[in-house]
């Protein structure tokens, strides 16, 4: 919970510091779309979590722009908004503000030709509109494409080089997926991360 709240801290400042500059989303880079390909020889999910936290507003000074809000533990910390920020008179007293913090890390082996190795990765940002609420959701996607070069189906484990990078050999949890996947394939690593940030007056 603590981690959520530090990453909380940083975005709410960030996405309430752009809703003044644009009501649409901004998209800093553009993932790469893959060519049309079957569905995935193996894929799977390593890992998955989603965290939602919300702190109550307790004070609000425009004129020093600073919230003071109450964390879900009952302890209160303030934070310093922007300058350019123009909604921060729309938080009042009482308003809940609400982080949802969601991260996966997942992955799909596709046969040569329908993948190409390399690295991509891919970030927006889309804020409320001027007189609303602050709020938004911050998404980034990190992929990774590299190629199968050797496998230990004993060990088990899978060595994978990416263009220009060092070889790594990492363990395999489920041994029997070994069974459809040979050296020439290519394994895409997709890490994602978006974090939402809403501020809601309370229901009655």
């Amino acid at each position: 919970m603590q981690r959520l709240w530090k990453v909380a801290l940083g975005s709410l400042c960030v996405l309430w510091g752009a809703a003044c500059a644009s009501s649409k989303p901004a998209t800093t880079a553009q993932m790469p779309v893959p060519p049309a390909s079957p569905t995935p020889v193996v894929s799977g999910v390593v890992e998955e979590a989603t965290v939602t936290a919300t702190a109550t507003v307790l004070r609000v000074d425009v004129k020093k722009r600073q919230v003071t809000l109450k964390a879900p533990d009952g302890q209160p910390f303030t934070i310093t908004v922007d300058e350019t920020v123009k909604n921060l008179p729309q938080v009042k007293k009482g308003d809940l503000v609400t982080v949802a913090y969601f991260e996966s890390i997942a992955y799909d082996v596709r046969r040569p030709g329908e993948a190409e190795p390399g690295v991509a990765a891919a970030s927006e940002i889309t804020t409320a509109k001027p007189g609303q609420k602050p709020g938004g959701v911050i998404a980034e996607v990190y992929r990774v494409t590299a190629t199968i070069t050797a496998m230990d189906k004993k060990a088990p484990s899978v060595t994978l080089q990416v263009p220009g990078g060092v070889a790594r050999t990492i363990a395999v949890r489920d041994p029997s997926k070994l069974d459809k996947v040979k050296v020439g394939d290519l394994v895409e690593l997709t890490y994602s991360e978006a974090l939402a940030v809403s501020v809601e007056k309370p229901k009655k």
